[in-house]
């Protein structure tokens, strides 16, 4: 079967959101410097230095402040502050860099010129792609086959995750609920419709969600293989799960689950171990110094806002189930679980004023440098649990003491990625997320993971 419609993947999109920034940047630039007396940044090929680098600063700022967030790339208004906050920490960190960059201009107009010629350039960009790109023309219509008890959560979980990845309609394989349950929220179609409507809707792709495989009928087993017979994409449900989520989906893994975790070989790679060794002391030996700039602060905001002792620990579950003591600044009131231990939650009463901007700020977090020095911890790592709710959560949520086969994390893709868990339902996402991290772990990863908490420290998104 021939696919006419044409659609941009998820990762082809975020290569065109950066790659189409440098282009637009470099062309403004190029304008500006022909068009007005502008010769703070010339673009010749003696100068292909100034261009990588100002390439190196948007990618890396744009990536701190989200200008790559598909979900936020998707509306206009919602990526204009990343815009500014991108191209201002930018030009700022191009200005200070002057052994790396062009000296500064002695008439002082050309650096607005330099940051208009770069703002303008981004904005102009974001409109292009918001009304085509990521226009509904390039969205990837998919069709869903599968079983009607699982059908909601799929679509909700890939609505979420891609706007443009859009369910136009599913196949119930369940007939024995064929008249006792239904789905509104997409059209339903039956098994011998599953060709005419690849046509009549334009269809880019199949997505089989059964978890049993036994409700496949023989009609529909048929046409998949016809479909897959004639170059037509069809894949598993959990494999796209994985792919536009970013997280395993372990309430869907049953008994074949070795099928769903052949985890990172980075987990035994000797050098990628070494490596993370080494990046955890120095930048935890870097995290002390940095933490004696703030305690002053923190002394006195503890001192009137928290009236208490400044540590607490706690022990929590690290590497292989060995427990371990925690090291952080107090941010709740005194003898807060007086009463036992229950879950902290958004907006918990028994945290205090400065306790809050602790958790905010996320300067919390910061004696735990001291726990990833004596190598209980590492800086990235699904993070540390206390042992009574590990014991629970294990006992509801399948697979979730896989989480402790790495050392926990001060920060994590979990954290990152994920609200604030205060509920069973959370600490299920939370666990799909390490899970994907500790499946797919490796440089780039890290890496992402940094900026990303970079982001949640600048928006005082910390919980």
């Amino acid at each position: 079967m021939n696919i006419s419609k044409i659609h941009f993947e998820l990762s082809e999109r975020k290569i065109l959101l950066r790659l189409f920034d440098l282009v637009f940047i470099a062309i403004s630039l190029f304008f500006v410097s022909s068009i007005f007396n502008f010769d703070y940044f010339e673009i010749r090929k003696e100068n292909w230095t100034w261009l990588l680098l100002l390439a190196g600063y948007v990618t890396v700022f744009g990536s701190i402040f989200e200008l790559y967030d598909l979900q936020k790339s998707s509306k206009l208004e919602t990526v204009i502050s990343s815009i500014f906050l991108t191209t201002s920490v930018t030009v700022l960190f191009y200005l200070l860099t002057p052994y790396l960059t062009p000296s500064l201009p002695e008439n002082r107009i050309q650096i607005l010129y330099f940051f208009l010629a770069i703002i303008v350039s981004l904005f102009l960009w974001r409109i292009i792609y918001i009304n085509f790109i990521s226009a509904p023309r390039f969205y990837k219509n998919v069709l869903l086959v599968g079983e009607i008890s699982t059908i909601e959560t799929i679509v909700d979980a890939f609505k979420k995750s891609d706007p443009n990845y859009k369910i136009v309609g599913f196949v119930n394989c369940e007939t024995t609920h064929e008249d006792s349950v239904r789905y509104k929220g997409i059209p339903e179609y039956k098994p011998s419709e599953i060709m005419e409507v690849i046509k009549k809707e334009n269809i880019s792709e199949v997505v089989v969600a059964s978890y049993n495989s036994e409700t496949i009928t023989q009609r529909i087993y048929a046409d998949l293989m016809l479909l897959l017979e004639s170059g037509f994409p069809i894949k598993e449900y959990t494999q796209v799960y994985e792919d536009i989520s970013y997280r395993v989906p372990v309430q869907f893994v049953g008994k074949d689950f070795y099928k769903y975790f052949p985890f990172s070989r980075n987990n035994k790679n000797k050098l990628y171990l070494a490596y993370r060794r080494l990046f955890d002391v120095l930048l935890s030996i870097l995290g002390i110094l940095i933490s004696t700039l703030f305690l002053p602060l923190v002394l006195i905001g503890n001192l009137i806002g928290n009236r208490g002792p400044l540590f607490y620990s706690q022990e929590r579950v690290g590497k292989n189930g060995k427990p371990f003591k925690i090291f952080k600044y107090r941010s709740m009131v005194t003898n807060a679980e007086a009463n036992g231990a229950v879950w902290a939650k958004k907006n918990d009463t028994r945290i205090t004023a400065f306790g809050r901007f602790l958790r905010g700020s996320r300067l919390d977090e910061l004696p735990q440098f001291i726990n990833i020095l004596k190598g209980d911890m590492s800086i990235i790592g699904p993070r540390p649990e206390r042992p009574m709710f590990v014991r629970e959560l294990s006992q509801i949520i399948p697979f979730y003491e896989t989480r402790h086969i790495v050392k926990p994390g001060l920060t994590g893709w979990a954290q990152v990625k994920a609200r604030y868990g205060a509920t069973i339902d959370d600490s299920l996402v939370k666990l799909q997320y390490d899970l994907y991290y500790i499946k797919h772990r490796g440089f780039f990863l890290d890496f992402s993971i940094i900026l990303k908490t970079l982001s949640t420290v600048i928006f005082f998104r910390g919980q």
